[in-house]
């Protein structure tokens, strides 16, 4: 039976930019093909919470990948 791990990535908006949600200066685009170089797999974008007017706070971004087992085990 296969199992897998879940990386979750906060993308909160910048307070200096109302364009794009970004993580330390990155936007989801570069998080998603670094994560990917990794093995890890997009599987989902989430929007937890809003602010006034229903605008989002940012989003989430969500990994899986695989756990590899040692195939002795």
């Amino acid at each position: 039976m296969k199992q897998y791990e879940y990386d979750f990535v906060e993308m909160l908006k910048g307070a200096f930019s109302t364009r794009e949600p970004r993580l330390g200066g990155k936007d989801y685009r570069e998080v998603v093909r670094e994560r990917a170089s990794q093995g890890w797999r997009l599987v989902q974008v989430f929007a937890p919470g809003v602010k006034g007017l229903g605008e989002i706070r940012g989003y989430e971004l969500i990994f899986e990948r695989e756990v590899l087992r040692d195939p002795d085990q």
